[in-house]
């Protein structure tokens, strides 16, 4: 729990530990923010007794970080103050208790917030409240110093191979080794001294490595003792290959484990997790940072994999920003979503870097190892491919690759290598879409498209070949290699090309480039294609992983003399708020709603509003995917500027454009 109380911070503490919770006690809001997020509670309580506006302040300074963090926030009032509960609600407050109270009464308004808290977080809480450690389910005792009487939870006794009433606390101090006996009697010597709860570490009979959680109950005067295990001595004695950023095995030791479990025909389910937004951290907060990101999020990550039981689970660090996680059977696929689901959100949960707070994301892939599968690369390619899937997907962040997916991950994998070579070669072909004039009928520009004839599978688009390279790590190269085709190519125009302009496509991990900008301005020098014709287009998603960053580069691409689009509008986080804070130039409305436009009176008021929202910005409104004269002239009375598609033409090589160009006039 913690605690923020300004006038009875000590009080409040003592009747939260004896109530069996870990209490980090504060008596002064600066700061409260970044210090709940760092204790890892699941529950804040703000102490507003005597002191309302202090505490008031406090609740809206903790609001965000309790709503991002899925926790819950206690307001303790003043009976006289309950008129104030509204404002408090308000400002973020979930729960409340009013005084006067006693210490049950308190104890029960805080099992109510944690149980929300557990609710909201889908039934797992990391940090270092008392429902986030990784106790064994049932492993529990109790002592009660009056009449000496141990009594053991079924499970530890079976554990201890003990029967009824064969538990007497001197035997069981016997069952520890030198070690474990001194660990308790210092945890004995810190209990009667007054330090509640405290804690100890020593093997446990079976080999386990656990440690002793001791609560005090001194009105009761009985001891309780839970035990959480720390790891499995026998089972696994821990990364024989360690990663020396994380302390989890590294790629040499999950190919080793991954290997061992096939060749004996055991079955796995593979989880392979990547951090995203993980290189822009990098880059604004420096590697010490990002190295101190990865090891909190590899305790996470252990904190989670632990509760899910059974013998000898694989965690290891493969590369960068990526973990792998390997559960041995009889763990489900169903049970391994859920577990993605659990680390999902717990990477979610803001980390504290400094005085920073700091909000990463991550994809997860899935893949089932059967009792036939021999191959460890292949089973780690099938995972790279879920991973990949994920990732491109603007939905759920968890991908399983079933079986019945292999031979699309078959096909996915061989085309990965070959348009790797198709790059080499310079075998991506570049065409021309044409951009015309509601008003005029005129051409006056295009969008360049990369398309590719691949020998077996035949053309592919841009969405297929950007896919493709995103799952094999060269986004980036064939992101400039389309760029500067398409740059050079138009700086070949005939002279019936002149007055058009050319619209190119910047992807998201361009935007996340620090010196992108810089770069695209001297490559159009060097192609010899005057920046002011240019049109730098860029999609709704790869703008909001980071709103202030793209910003930046959007302004510095039209102080460089370009112009700039948002593409596919209205297919990802469309907000007037975002698209006022950015230097636009044209809103593109994405081929959905253009097509859509034809249908219900719903759907024409859906693409009214866009270009209404666009022209009270004063943005340009260009129309994709338009196919028939009915969704022009829809498109045309709402006010759409421009348009592209099939309508007026197809993607065209340079030769068929100037010749359409030339025959429209």
């Amino acid at each position: 729990m913690f605690l923020l109380s300004f006038r009875h911070r000590d009080e409040l503490a003592g009747a939260v530990s004896r109530a069996g919770w870990h209490a980090i006690a504060a008596r002064r809001a600066e700061g409260v923010e970044r210090r709940f997020i760092a204790s890892g509670a699941s529950v804040a309580v703000v102490d507003a007794r005597g002191a309302l506006g202090e505490g008031l302040d406090a609740v809206k300074l903790l609001a965000d970080a309790v709503q991002a963090n899925a926790s819950a926030l206690v307001a303790l009032l003043s009976r006289k103050d309950v008129a104030a509960l509204d404002a408090f609600h308000a400002a973020g407050a979930t729960h409340y208790l009013a005084s006067p109270f006693g210490e049950n009464e308190l104890a029960q308004a805080l099992r109510f917030a944690e149980r929300h808290s557990e609710r909201l977080a889908g039934g797992w809480r990391g940090g270092l409240s008392r429902s986030e450690v990784q106790r064994d389910e049932g492993l529990t005792w109790h002592y009660d110093m009056t009449t000496r009487a141990v009594r053991l939870s079924a499970a530890l006794r079976a554990r201890l191979a003990l029967g009824e009433g064969q538990a007497r606390l001197g035997a069981l101090y016997r069952m520890l080794d030198r070690d474990g006996r001194a660990a308790a009697r210092g945890a004995a010597r810190r209990l009667a001294a007054g330090t509640n709860p405290t804690a100890f570490t020593h093997a446990l009979r079976g080999g386990n490595r656990v440690a002793q959680h001791l609560n005090f109950n001194r009105a009761r005067g009985t001891v309780i003792g839970t035990i959480e295990t720390l790891r499995d001595d026998m089972d696994d004695a821990g990364p024989r290959n360690p990663d020396p950023l994380t302390g989890l095995g590294d790629g040499v030791e999950a190919r080793q484990w991954l290997s061992r479990r096939l060749q004996a025909g055991q079955g796995t389910v593979v989880l392979l997790l990547s951090i995203t937004r993980f290189e822009m951290v990098n880059t604004a907060y420096g590697r010490a940072t990002g190295d101190a990101l990865l090891q909190a999020t590899a305790r996470r990550i252990e904190r989670i994999v632990s509760d899910v039981g059974g013998k000898r689970p694989l965690l290891a660090r493969m590369a960068g920003a990526e973990f792998l996680i390997g559960l041995p059977a009889p763990l489900t696929v169903e049970r391994a979503q859920l577990l993605a689901d659990q680390l999902i959100a717990a990477v979610r949960r803001p980390f504290m870097a400094n005085v920073e707070m700091i909000a990463l994301g991550c994809r997860i892939g899935i893949v089932q190892a059967g009792a036939d599968d021999q191959d460890v690369t292949a089973l780690l390619r099938r995972a790279s491919a879920a991973l990949a899937d994920a990732k491109s997907s603007e939905g759920a962040p968890v991908r399983l690759l079933s079986s019945a997916d292999e031979d699309y991950a078959s096909w996915r994998s061989r085309l990965e290598v070959d348009l790797r070579l198709a790059l080499a070669q310079d075998e991506i072909e570049i065409l021309f879409q044409p951009q015309v004039s509601v008003v005029s009928g005129e051409i006056v520009g295009v969008e360049a498209l990369a398309r590719w004839r691949h020998p077996d599978f035949g053309e592919l688009g841009a969405a297929t070949l950007f896919a493709a390279a995103e799952r094999s790590d060269y986004l980036a190269e064939l992101s400039d290699h389309v760029q500067r085709r398409a740059i050079a190519a138009a700086a070949a125009w005939p002279p019936a090309l002149d007055g058009l302009r050319l619209a190119v496509n910047v992807i998201a991990s361009d935007v996340a480039r620090p010196s992108f900008a810089d770069q695209f301005l001297a490559m159009a020098d060097a192609c010899g294609f005057a920046r002011a014709r240019l049109t730098v287009e860029v999609t709704e998603s790869g703008l909001i992983e980071d709103l202030k960053l793209a910003a930046d580069l959007l302004a510095a691409l039209r102080a460089g003399g370009c112009r700039v689009a948002i593409d596919d509008f209205g297919t990802g986080y469309s907000s007037l708020a975002y698209l006022k804070a950015l230097p636009l130039d044209y809103l593109k409305i994405d081929k959905r709603l253009s097509q859509d436009i034809a249908g219900s009176a719903r759907d024409r008021v859906v693409v009214r509003g866009v270009i209404e929202m666009a022209r009270s910005l004063g943005l340009s409104v260009i129309a994709e995917g338009v196919e028939t004269a009915e969704q022009l002239a829809l498109l045309a009375q709402e006010g759409c500027n421009f348009y592209q598609g099939f309508l007026c033409a197809e993607p065209l090589t340079t030769a068929e454009l100037a010749a359409l160009v030339t025959r429209l006039g």
